[in-house]
């Protein structure tokens, strides 16, 4: 799934969604080795082009490269986590007291328009599965927020490694309900202007989202 500012030109930007899109949704294993070869054939390309993908994917920090090993998807773990939801808690911290104060009524009116449709979703209380781009929560709070270099630092830089997290960790179980509740008080902190109150909600909210996801790696780490 392509942002919704993304529209692919070229065989090239193609090719960079559908791996991307298999890598985050777990279709490619993460830690799996990626062969030029092997992909070339899957995705009915030229081996340059699934170069191509693969070197803009080392940019988004969902492929990396070791000397003598090659390209590999990289793996979830628990202190990757860590680091990446430390960096994304201060940063959506911020984006969402931005937000309070830049978005526009109608911006706030079609982000609760947003989490209604979420509801019937999350109302079964068994997944929380958002789809990249305009229709994910936290994706339309960071451009709400208005700052350029911000959203290109969440947006082009970490957003579909941390959704690779989400995906595949954290967007079922029991935690799903109490997450949702999580996102309405931080739209409602939104929709009032309070942006001190919106940042402190989508920091605790995004720590809890850590907190889970890292029980659930440790649960599958266990021997």
């Amino acid at each position: 799934m392509q942002l919704a500012a993304e529209s692919p030109v070229t065989h090239a930007d193609r090719t960079f969604f559908q791996l991307r899109n298999d890598i985050v949704e777990g279709v490619i294993s993460a830690g799996s080795k990626l062969s030029e070869t092997e992909l070339s054939t899957k995705y009915d390309v030229s081996r340059a082009v699934v170069r191509e993908a693969i070197n803009r994917l080392t940019a988004s920090h969902l492929v990396e490269r070791k000397a003598n090993v090659g390209a590999r998807v990289v793996t979830l773990s628990a202190t990757g986590l860590v680091q990446l939801y430390q960096v994304r808690e201060a940063l959506e911290g911020m984006a969402a007291r931005l937000a309070a104060h830049n978005m526009t009524q109608t911006e706030i009116d079609a982000l609760q328009a947003l989490l209604s449709d979420h509801f019937d979703e999350v109302k079964s209380g068994e997944s929380y599965y958002q789809e990249a781009g305009d229709v994910d929560f936290h994706y339309r709070i960071v451009l709400g927020s208005k700052n350029n270099h911000l959203i290109s630092v969440l947006i082009d830089g970490l957003y579909h490694l941390v959704r690779m997290y989400r995906v595949q960790l954290g967007m079922a179980g029991p935690r799903v309900t109490t997450a949702f509740d999580e996102h309405r008080h931080v739209v409602q902190a939104i929709a009032n202007r309070d942006g001190e109150l919106a940042e402190i909600l989508m920091r605790r909210h995004i720590l809890y989202s850590k907190n889970n996801i890292e029980r659930k790696l440790l649960q599958t780490s266990k021997p």
